[in-house]
């Protein structure tokens, strides 16, 4: 199956080998089907609460991938009760296709319950993704990678994570690598991206005089140089 750019942007972004990688809110398991096709762990978890969702899948990838049954595992659990202590090894938690809200109520859930576990995070919200930053941020939290996509005229912040604090890479609330480019379509991308940001927070604050003000100052500290260097934040 085919992965929409989306999809594949944030397969591409795991490039370190894990024990366990857990394909979150899975839906059809496209992700978590092409991270099994490269191996890219030692075993993919197929996670989604909707049962009908998760038979239908369960047969796909038997019929697929009978012969490798050790390489996956499919849980119709809600993802805020992951059973990570039960694998050993290094955990990467994939999340995808929900809200920054929503998302922020799952990392805090898996954090809370393994307190003393390392864990990657690779998040891909649906909106709220400022909301989702400031949580982050307030964890702890330190970023391994960030992307910005646009796919079917919509635009994702891919973040990949750790929930190890790291000075040194610190998580930024409004993105910092995600604004560096190196190709014009990339860099309109960016641009579009950051004055729809502006205008969506402005509409709020429009509405909500006590709300957004401080979003949009922290959007309005990116720059956007186009040059060989690509996009660079400025901070004013």
């Amino acid at each position: 199956m085919k992965l929409s750019n989306r999809l594949k942007h944030i397969e591409q972004m795991v490039t370190s080998r894990y024990t366990h990688i857990w394909d979150c809110c899975c839906d059809h398991g496209f992700l978590g089907a092409a991270l099994l096709k490269r191996d890219a762990a030692d075993k993919v978890h197929f996670v989604d609460i909707v049962p009908n969702l998760m038979a239908t899948l369960n047969t796909h990838l038997n019929r697929l991938y009978s012969h490798i049954p050790s390489q996956w595992q499919t849980h119709c659990i809600d993802v805020a009760t992951l059973p990570l202590a039960d694998y050993k090894g290094t955990h990467l938690v994939i999340i995808a296709g929900v809200g920054g809200d929503l998302m922020n109520e799952f990392i805090s859930a898996i954090h809370r319950s393994h307190p003393d576990m390392e864990i990657d995070f690779l998040l891909c919200p649906v909106h709220h993704q400022f909301a989702l930053r400031e949580k982050l941020i307030d964890m702890s939290f330190s970023l391994k990678d960030e992307a910005l996509v646009e796919d079917n005229q919509r635009f994702y912040e891919i973040l990949l994570v750790s929930n190890r604090a790291n000075e040194l890479a610190p998580i930024s609330p409004v993105g910092d690598k995600m604004w560096h480019t190196n190709c014009d379509v990339q860099s309109h991308v960016a641009q579009k991206y950051l004055t729809k940001s502006l205008a969506h927070y402005s509409r709020i604050q429009q509405s909500n005089a006590a709300t957004g003000g401080h979003i949009i100052q922290a959007y309005q500290t990116v720059t956007l140089n186009r040059n060989q260097m690509g996009l660079e934040k400025h901070l004013g």
